[in-house]
């Protein structure tokens, strides 16, 4: 059986908001963005990514503007803003101190490999 790949409640909204903070980019390119920086593992289908996109433009996290892409195409382009920046800080404080109580029950901390 593969290993799974559903990511945890909320760990979509701070994904694409750091892939967002990198540039501004279409839906498919913030799919493809997190797909390579994971190597793989994580896989964001457009089910759930542009219902994510729509939700955190919604809440003014992102904001978006149809543009030209390289191939020439129309595609609703997608960016950090003020609100979104400091979204971000906080996801990733919150999830810095969630991994690190996790860590601490799994046995996986600094002090448990020494």
């Amino acid at each position: 059986m593969p290993p799974s790949t559903d990511l945890l409640q909320g760990t979509l909204d701070l994904l694409i908001l750091q892939t967002l903070a990198l540039e501004p980019m279409h839906g498919w390119g913030v799919a493809q963005r997190i797909q390579q920086l994971s190597k793989d593992v994580l896989q964001i289908g457009q089910g759930s990514l542009y219902p994510a996109l729509y939700r955190l433009e919604y809440k003014g996290w992102i904001r978006s503007e149809w543009q030209i892409t390289e191939n020439n195409r129309r595609a609703k382009y997608y960016r950090l803003t003020q609100t979104g920046k400091k979204q971000l800080a906080a996801e990733l404080a919150t999830w810095d101190r969630l991994s690190s109580a996790i860590a601490s029950v799994l046995g996986r901390t600094a002090e448990a490999s020494s």
